[in-house]
């Protein structure tokens, strides 16, 4: 059997990720890497795609790799470094065991929320559904403009989070309501791990501003069998309660007007309740 070069092997790869063969991907870049240990582009796009699937551990010690032999690699790698340790946070708090950190004050209408996920994540769906109702009944409503289009209110379409977007701020995970956001700049994704964790520009409604990364799936994504989700290239619904659902793939912002995905938005301009 011929053996394929390593330029072969990665234009293998990439048309794998682009048909949504996430395996097909991952065993041309093992043995691009193989053929060639020292090309850190290769090293980056494996761990690129680890990252996709969830493959946390080995991620992490492809970017320990790549730091050590690219100095100009080392901002990346800690970034996103710790934006796994975050999704491994993430997870936690989904399934009742840990919080997020909050940016600002702890509402009670956010420690409902809060309560309301963990009795969720620990299976008491009808007791989170009642912490739910009142968190959202409490939580102003916030307008502003997405990607141009005007609405009167804006929440995360999965219940678990409604008025409430999760973001990676200075290497740790916060919960941000949307009344304290007052912008959000975005570029399109361009490299696999944007499918993962959206790089973000955030101003906030007390003037700060600061860089930051949206997760773009909801949590389990990366364990879903269906390669679509983890490319969060589709979202799928399930019902946890009366008009109440949790999501996997990609994120959706709903309003009164209109609803994208994420990896679809460009601005969105808040005006908080005065």
């Amino acid at each position: 059997m011929t053996q394929q070069s390593g330029s072969s092997l990665r234009e293998t790869a990439e048309d794998c990720f682009r048909r949504g063969d996430l395996p097909g991907c991952l065993r041309s870049l093992q043995d691009s890497v193989r053929q060639s240990p020292a090309d850190a582009k290769l090293r980056i796009f494996l761990a690129q795609v680890l990252m996709v699937q969830g493959d946390w551990g080995r991620a992490l010690n492809q970017l320990k790799v790549i730091g050590e032999m690219e100095a100009s690699a080392l901002p990346m790698m800690h970034a996103y470094s710790a934006a796994i340790q975050c999704e491994r946070l993430r997870a936690e708090v989904f399934a009742g065991t840990r919080s997020p950190l909050l940016f600002g004050e702890p509402l009670p209408w956010i420690a409902l929320q809060m309560q309301s996920v963990a009795l969720l994540g620990s299976g008491r769906e009808a007791e989170a559904a009642e912490l739910r109702a009142q968190a959202f009944e409490a939580a102003p409503a916030t307008a502003g403009t997405l990607n141009g289009e005007p609405f009167e209110w804006i929440a995360d379409a999965d219940s678990r989070l409604g008025p409430m977007l999760e973001v990676l701020l200075n290497e740790a995970y916060y919960w941000i309501p949307f009344e304290r956001i007052a912008s959000i700049r975005v570029e399109p994704p361009s490299d696999a791990r944007d499918l993962v964790w959206l790089p973000a520009e955030f101003r906030w409604s007390n003037g700060g501003e600061a860089m930051g990364l949206i997760p773009v799936r909801y949590p389990g994504s990366e364990s879903s069998d269906d390669a679509a989700i983890r490319l969060a290239r589709k979202t799928e619904w399930r019902s946890i309660g009366p008009d109440a659902y949790q999501g996997l793939g990609q994120r959706i912002l709903t309003t009164d007007g209109p609803e994208v995905g994420l990896l679809e938005l460009r601005e969105l301009q808040l005006q908080p309740a005065s």
